[in-house]
């Protein structure tokens, strides 16, 4: 879609701003991340990139065509319907993991580390180790 149809075809949100209806839609999909996510969390070795990437997407200060790649990618992991089935074991995840991949190589410098700390709380995983401790 162009931006200027985008422009064109936006909804209003809760915070007063408007948002492009794609991204609405988006972001509506990925409200489903969470449960999914803590369901399959120990099968899938991104867990935690996925979770910082929904997190710096519902992030105020994150800018909207940051927002509607980052949704889009999470939306892509909710969505029971993709290119290799999520129940193949092995292979199951491997479309879900490219998405994120790619979505984070376009958008990645806006995942910042509060929205990685964030992921690790939700997926009650440790705190790195920091150089020199």
């Amino acid at each position: 879609m162009s931006d200027a149809a985008e422009i064109i075809n936006t909804i209003k949100g809760a915070d007063g701003r408007f948002t492009p209806q794609s991204i609405e839609r988006n972001e509506r999909t990925a409200q489903g991340l969470v449960p999914k996510l803590l369901k399959v969390a120990g099968k899938i070795p991104f867990a935690d990139d996925l979770a910082a990437a929904y997190f710096a997407a519902r992030d105020p200060d994150t800018p909207l065509k940051a927002k509607g790649v980052l949704f889009a990618a999470a939306a892509y992991f909710v969505m029971p319907v993709d290119l290799m089935p999520d129940f193949i074991a092995g292979l199951g995840f491997t479309d879900d993991a490219t998405v994120l991949a790619t979505a984070l190589g376009i958008v990645g410098m806006h995942v910042k580390d509060i929205h990685r700390g964030m992921a690790r709380r939700l997926l009650r995983l440790p705190e790195p180790v920091k150089q020199g401790d």
